[in-house]
């Protein structure tokens, strides 16, 4: 799709989580999250990039972007925001759509979806209404990501990339895409901020046929139940 020739999805993850540390590298489908997560994504038409932290513990991440021929940037710890503008710096974009490591059954439509709407003029994709949690993704113009990253204030507007963009309503243009009604399953969880969160994850990959997770969201609804 020509459309996506300018998009640039980036990937953050980091082994030093606050609630989960080291879960980036946790088995999902016989391979860590991150590789499944990667690879996932991989075959879509937009260009991926692994954004990581300079720090050692980090090397292990960013050596399964390399094995994967995936791009990656490092930076700093805390910053995520000035780790995505280094992103954006090294490839260029005109839209950059923010994937989180801990959702490794990301729906490449969902990321489709985001990057659509910022290429048709919005500033910020947000989540779908209704999204079920770690399926979906968000996106931002390549122009005001920069412009976040001049104006956030330090602290969580640096950390959580969208929170300035959601603490000034009316000074960006915000577009929310919309679900199927029988997708619209905001009480399904897909992500891994727990153990037990893991745990559930594998199950349900494991019980997918094959072992491998469709990549729409109908499916994956349908197949949860």
């Amino acid at each position: 799709m020509k459309e996506m020739d300018g998009v640039l999805v980036v990937i953050q993850a980091r082994y030093n989580s606050t609630r989960l540390p080291g879960k980036a590298l946790y088995p999902l489908g016989g391979r860590p999250m991150l590789a499944y997560l990667l690879e996932r994504l991989g075959g879509g038409p937009w260009r991926l990039c692994l954004a990581t932290t300079e720090g050692p513990e980090d090397d292990a991440l960013a050596a399964w972007g390399h094995a994967l021929g995936v791009p990656v940037v490092r930076g700093e710890g805390e910053d995520v925001l000035a780790r995505y503008v280094r992103c954006l710096d090294a490839h260029g974009a005109v839209a950059v759509v923010r994937v989180t490591g801990d959702n490794p059954l990301t729906c490449p439509e969902l990321v489709t979806l985001a990057a659509r709407a910022v290429c048709a003029g919005a500033d910020y994709a947000a989540l779908p209404t209704g999204c079920p949690v770690g399926l979906g993704a968000d996106a931002f113009a390549a122009p005001v990501l920069r412009r976040l990253a001049r104006e956030a204030a330090p602290g969580p507007e640096r950390e959580h990339i969208n929170l300035h963009v959601l603490n000034n309503p009316g000074r960006y243009s915000v577009a929310v895409p919309t679900l199927p009604p029988a997708c619209q399953r905001g009480d399904l969880r897909f992500t891994v901020d727990t153990s037990r969160d893991h745990q559930a994850l594998a199950r349900f990959v494991s019980a997918c046929p094959g072992g491998r997770v469709p990549l729409g969201l109908q499916d994956i609804v349908r197949l949860h139940g």
